[in-house]
């Protein structure tokens, strides 16, 4: 599986911007999604995950209530939802597909691309 992530850009605060992350080849129901972020110089950082069969979801603290992830079978797409947003969501971010449902970037086999995301205050 390959994973493509788009959607970055450029918003001021308290905007709002979609991140899709499309897969090639199948997805296994027992598959989570996860997207993290990596602003520059720090670690990166778990955002939120997806389980792929169930549909359940997990937040970082940081942004409950204002990101939702959500996915598409069809399509073999995951979407991050990111509203109210504040110049420390810049970031480039990352989807990614693991085994269990974890917030540990060890935990996720495959990666895509990031997808560059500036938010000005």
């Amino acid at each position: 599986v390959q994973l493509q992530a788009s959607g970055g850009g450029w918003v001021q605060a308290g905007g709002s911007l979609r991140l899709s992350c499309a897969a090639s080849g199948r997805i296994f129901s027992s598959s989570v999604l996860g997207w993290f972020r990596q602003a520059p110089g720090e670690k990166r950082e778990f955002v939120a995950l997806i389980s792929w069969g169930a549909g359940h979801t997990i937040y970082a603290d940081s942004v409950k209530g204002r990101f939702t992830i959500s996915r598409d079978k069809a399509e073999n797409t995951v979407y991050l939802q990111m509203n109210s947003l504040k110049p420390e969501d810049t970031a480039a971010y990352y989807c990614a597909i693991g085994r269990y449902r974890s917030i540990a970037s060890d935990d996720y086999d495959t990666w895509g691309q990031g997808t560059l995301v500036t938010v000005s205050s």
